[in-house]
């Protein structure tokens, strides 16, 4: 299996992995054109030549960004495929300097194991405003934020301390 930065030939199986999870209420859904003109900012995982994982490192702020619309083929699923992903994107989060990584899930489990700790949403007030108020779950939101700190979180914290 490969992860890598997703391409302009990977936009419509993109999207319809991550649709079926829509579908069912777990994930917003992304449009393809969306997907377009945010897709420097996402990563797959293929194998065989299929795209079999998905997610996205969107950056909010200087020191926050989020993983957004990760996804995994059914068919694959507890192969470490959704791991690889978000490994691959924590890493992309470390290069940028970005000292805490946000995400809003119900698969609370699977990030734990990945090092992130929930925290109160309201303690996102870049995320919250910025995104989270145009989403139709905004009033009765049943995700939980989770944050994953990078080795520049210390760095970034003293900034805000002084």
């Amino acid at each position: 299996m490969e992860v890598r930065k997703a391409a302009s030939a990977d936009v419509e199986s993109m999207q319809q992995l991550i649709q079926q999870f829509a579908d069912v209420g777990l994930m917003l859904p992304r449009t393809i054109k969306s997907l377009c003109e945010h897709l420097q900012s996402f990563t797959v995982a293929v194998e065989d030549g299929r795209v079999v994982g998905v997610a996205g490192l969107h950056v909010l702020w200087k020191d926050l960004a989020e993983i957004r619309s990760l996804a995994v083929d059914p068919q694959v699923h507890g192969q470490g495929v959704g791991r690889k992903v978000v490994e691959h994107l924590l890493h992309e989060a470390e290069h940028l300097g970005i000292a805490q990584v946000l995400s809003l899930t119900y698969q609370t489990g699977f990030f734990e194991k990945l090092n992130f700790h929930v925290v109160r949403k309201e303690n996102l007030p870049h995320k919250v405003w910025k995104d989270c108020i145009y989403c139709k779950k905004f009033y009765h939101c049943d995700e939980v934020a989770m944050v994953y700190y990078t080795q520049h979180y210390g760095t970034f914290q003293a900034v805000r301390e002084a």
